[in-house]
């Protein structure tokens, strides 16, 4: 590849909207709207993930970002898109917007709630 990594990762971000990248923890955050929705590890692009969209991740045969922490390997919520998403911007947008929707959860405290219905009492509190 004749062109940097960081310039790549911009360019595959190009269909989804800008990126910055931030040195951290021997890597590089990927920033998006003041979110963080990726590490960048050596050449390795991992995306947030959530219990909502981990699945998509782990069906797309991606796997997470480990390392080994005190003794034990500790895997975190930054999973490896597939391979056709490190293609295009066109391919990795979906895996972005997934991963900027796992930020968004998570920065607003996770899954959304249920609203509840009129007239009918939230689970655990007793009725009058």
């Amino acid at each position: 590849m004749g062109e940097s990594y960081d310039d790549h990762l911009s360019e595959l971000f190009s269909a989804f909207g800008q990126v910055t990248l931030r040195r951290m923890f021997g890597g590089k955050g990927v920033y998006h709207d003041g979110l963080i929705i990726g590490l960048v590890m050596g050449e390795e692009l991992f995306l947030k993930t959530d219990a909502l969209s981990v699945a998509a991740f782990e069906s797309a045969g991606g796997y997470p970002f480990a390392y080994d922490g005190k003794g034990k390997t500790v895997r975190t919520s930054y999973w490896l898109p597939p391979a056709e998403a490190m293609e295009s911007a066109q391919a990795m947008r979906p895996w972005a917007l997934l991963a900027q929707e796992a930020a968004l959860r998570k920065r607003s405290g996770g899954r959304p709630r249920k609203k509840r219905v009129a007239g009918k009492p939230s689970a655990g509190k007793p009725t009058r």
